[in-house]
């Protein structure tokens, strides 16, 4: 049984969780209960949308059916869009019936509701392409690594759009590797060191963005505070005051052996060897 859900603040704001029954939409509706007055969509007949009910009010409706969303967007301040084909091997089809005419469906429900804020779950997947050796910058051009990249490229572009034709905020969060610490702790989590983000990472990030004044249009790439992160998070410190909590190379055990955290240089090795060495301009100011 889930925990006991404090009521949230009386002028909380109103936000809809699309693909609420989704992994990721099932954390945050449990995490944010008590935030935010949520309204949950789930699929007609999802067998999942139990699991959130105790959270917010459930209402079923299919992104691809325009029509149908009319009334989940009804008095909604801010969305948070989730649902879609998450499956980095998809079809064209699906992708286009989910990603590309289902986003596009979203965003025109919530201009005509008037709904200020979308918050869009884009994906590592937009900027996979890049050779891995690459940080990618949020400003830099998309670069997906497969087709489902290309679909959250187009949600991207389109959120780009309403924000500066048609007055919608809206802020893309490019989602990594998001796995539980559990499976971030195992052999295979080696290799999601520098992609890595944590359900309370991501849901913190997700809440910063709601909540966030004065943005019109951003994109956040969502990865916790890994030593090596394969995307540069430096725009959402500043911008919302992102403060992630984890790190894979402290999670992880293998990892943990190496204390990367510490070991690891941003420095050359020589002030490495004395790390009482004061900087060059240093020396030059008077003593005290």
């Amino acid at each position: 049984m889930p925990a006991p859900i404090s009521a949230p603040p009386a002028d909380a704001k109103r936000v809809l969780v699309t693909g609420a029954a989704g992994r990721i939409g099932q954390a945050f509706a449990e995490y944010a209960a008590s935030r935010y007055r949520l309204r949950l969509m789930t699929l007609p007949a999802d067998p999942n949308a139990h699991l959130v009910r105790p959270y917010g009010e459930c209402v079923e409706a299919d992104i691809s059916d325009r029509d149908s969303l009319a009334g989940a967007f009804k008095d909604i301040d801010a969305c948070l869009h989730l649902a879609g084909d998450p499956g980095p091997n998809s079809t064209w089809d699906s992708l286009l019936a989910n990603n590309i005419t289902g986003t596009y469906n979203v965003l025109v429900a919530a201009l005509a509701a008037k709904c200020s804020r979308v918050v869009f779950a884009s994906s590592i997947h937009a900027i996979s392409g890049y050779s891995a050796d690459v940080q990618v910058k949020p400003n830099e051009p998309v670069n997906p690594g497969d087709v489902y990249g290309v679909s959250k490229c187009f949600g991207e572009a389109l959120g780009r759009y309403m924000a500066e034709q048609e007055g919608m905020s809206f802020i893309a969060i490019r989602i990594g590797a998001y796995q539980p610490d559990l499976k971030i702790k195992t052999d295979s989590g080696v290799r999601l060191m520098d992609a890595w983000v944590s359900p309370r990472d991501l849901n913190q990030l997700f809440c910063r963005s709601i909540d966030a004044d004065n943005l019109k249009f951003a994109i956040f790439h969502g990865l916790s505070d890994n030593r090596f992160k394969r995307m540069d998070i430096s725009n959402a410190r500043e911008l919302i005051g992102y403060a992630p909590e984890d790190d894979s190379a402290v999670t992880n055990e293998l990892l943990q052996t190496l204390r990367l955290p510490e070991q690891a240089m941003a420095h050359s090795l020589s002030d490495s060897e004395n790390p009482q060495a004061s900087s060059g301009l240093r020396d030059q100011l008077p003593k005290p």
